[in-house]
């Protein structure tokens, strides 16, 4: 498994406090059910989501519990695709685009659900998002992107410039009005889809780190750093951005990003307190916190080496600092936390969620772009389907051979 530094800096979630999940060390050879490979956001929406269901599963973890690329997360659980539909339409059909984009809308609302439902305390709450002109869509655009979207059965409002200054103070070339996105603290919902998990049974072991996966027909048997093995009717890699050899290396690349939040100004932010993103390569995003902190990011630039990257955290959080002073003059920009962090992309912004080829009891959960959270959930319910023998109607859409 490739290892890579996912997180440096000081992310704004680490202000706050989330719950601990216990972890026990691995001192014997065990087996279960469903082995999940990983303790992020994505490995504890499948831990949860199986156990639900009556598997007995086993999760390791070669750091522990929400310590990979989950706190860096910006955190906003957004149904709208970092591809625009009317630019995945172009690479998949719109029939298909059509349909990622409302499976999208709907893995939102379920895991609103979900979280209610489990009463766990991490934030959640209901955003409305704007997709503000830049430099991948003008006024124009933004209009044909609205339409498409409308078509395909989705809420979207088209903002003129005068009707964004009058309701945003945002001096754009318009924007779409999207309600239906979510705000949570991405570490407190991890842990408390971990300790739900454990509620149900869950075997949590950390540090662990899985060395070799050799797959069968009917089992899977996952060799260790620490000695014992673990065997499983399945496997499912939640491993985010550090890709086992047994996953295919072609498709997605991994790509940096910065991000900063500022001290609590609740006076100064804007109405709603919608998250704002930009239809621009790359693009700005932003939210508010709970307690009133603006979290920022993007810069994104293509990963190459940690070290070069660790040492663009200043030079980026100003320039970002920067980009936000100029779109929002109200507020204080001064960064309070800064941080970068590693995520993957793919051709078309779209997750890779699937059985892996030629290793069918492996599955690979890999929630691409900045849609990870909303992914994670799809994911979570493709695996959950197919482990049922009642496969996903829209797994097609995700899969490693489309």
């Amino acid at each position: 498994m490739k290892k890579l530094d996912l997180t440096t800096g000081r992310p704004v979630w680490n202000a706050y406090r989330a719950p601990p999940v216990p972890t026990q060390p691995l001192v014997r050879d065990v087996s279960a059910d469903v082995l999940v490979v990983g303790m992020g956001i994505s490995g504890a929406m499948v831990a949860e989501s199986l156990t639900a269901a009556g598997y007995s599963v086993i999760m390791i973890d070669r750091r522990g519990p929400v310590l990979g690329s989950t706190p860096a997360s910006t955190a906003l659980v957004l149904y709208e695709i970092d591809e625009p539909l009317r630019v995945l339409t172009t690479h998949i059909g719109r029939r298909d685009a059509e349909a990622a984009w409302r499976r999208s809308r709907l893995a939102v609302a379920n895991l609103s659900d979900r979280v209610k439902e489990l009463a766990i305390d991490c934030g959640l709450t209901p955003r409305p998002s704007l997709l503000i002109g830049g430099d991948r869509l003008d006024a124009a655009g933004l209009q044909e992107e609205a339409a498409a979207r409308r078509a395909a059965g989705l809420y979207a409002e088209f903002l003129s410039p005068k009707q964004l200054r009058q309701r945003y103070g945002i001096a754009r070339d318009g924007a779409i009005l999207s309600p239906g996105n979510l705000a949570v603290d991405p570490r407190k919902l991890a842990a408390g889809l971990l300790l739900k998990s454990q509620e149900r049974g869950a075997r949590c072991y950390a540090p662990a780190e899985a060395t070799d996966i050799i797959s069968g027909k009917k089992s899977v048997n996952v060799a260790t750093r620490c000695g014992p093995v673990i065997k499983a009717d399945h496997v499912v890699l939640a491993t985010g951005y550090e890709l086992p050899d047994i996953v295919p290396k072609g498709g997605h690349a991994i790509t940096s990003t910065w991000a900063i939040a500022t001290k609590p100004q609740r006076h100064a932010l804007w109405p709603e307190e919608a998250f704002i993103w930009e239809a621009s390569d790359p693009y700005l995003y932003l939210r508010s916190t709970a307690d009133g902190r603006v979290v920022c990011g993007g810069e994104d630039e293509p990963f190459s080496d940690e070290t070069a990257r660790d040492a663009l955290i200043e030079a980026k959080a100003g320039t970002i600092a920067r980009k936000l002073a100029a779109l929002m003059p109200a507020l204080d920009t001064t960064p309070e936390f800064k941080w970068t962090g590693s995520f993957g992309t793919t051709r078309s912004g779209l997750p890779l969620i699937g059985r892996l080829p030629k290793h069918p009891n492996v599955f690979a959960v890999m929630g691409y772009g900045g849609n990870g959270m909303t992914y994670s959930r799809i994911a979570a319910e493709i695996v959950l389907a197919e482990l049922s023998g009642s496969p996903d109607s829209d797994a097609d859409l995700f899969g490693f051979v489309r």
